[in-house]
């Protein structure tokens, strides 16, 4: 079963200095938090913050392209987590025609905030976050879901979270 999630926001992980992407569901019980790179990160930064960059980024070329083809997106699915690396799929529909097109999750959802398409993350992955080893073997406590306790923690990780802290990754 799919559960629908929206973009709580994005956050720095204080230990790689990476920029990590929260996903949470509508009902605000579980999030998931996804590190995603640099120019993914400044790409969904843009359509949060409403940053108008003058000239098409990747991401609005790719959405461009889809639409003058014919084609809508219809949704974004995260559906595998395998060896600490997410799996995603956009769902098009061109024409009456169906097409599934494999993507790294962070493309996909950039452009499904610029598309207005919802985001659905496949529950056997959810509960797979909590259980994926990190490189010593040990739990990935923090990649995996949060759950209502869990919530003030990150709440504050994201408080102090400073809009200067994306500042370094604009091109």
């Amino acid at each position: 079963m799919y559960i629908e999630m929206v973009v709580g926001g994005l956050t720095i992980d204080p230990l790689t200095n990476s920029p990590v992407l929260i996903l949470r569901d509508l009902k605000g019980e579980r999030t998931l938090p996804i590190w995603i790179g640099v120019l993914e990160a400044t790409s969904i930064a843009t359509v949060l913050e409403k940053i108008d960059v003058g000239r098409p980024m990747t991401h609005d070329l790719l959405k461009t392209i889809v639409n003058d083809l014919g084609a809508r997106i219809l949704r974004v699915e995260i559906c595998d987590l395998r060896d600490n690396t997410y799996y995603a799929l956009l769902h098009l529909d061109q024409n009456g025609r169906c097409l599934q097109i494999d993507s790294r999750p962070s493309d996909a959802i950039a452009i499904a905030l610029r598309s207005g398409a919802p985001i659905f993350v496949l529950e056997e992955v959810l509960e797979k976050s909590k259980k994926e080893p990190d490189i010593e073997g040990s739990s990935k406590e923090t990649a995996g879901i949060v759950t209502t306790s869990d919530k003030e923690k990150l709440k504050e990780i994201l408080e102090e979270l400073n809009p200067e802290d994306f500042g370094k990754y604009k091109m």
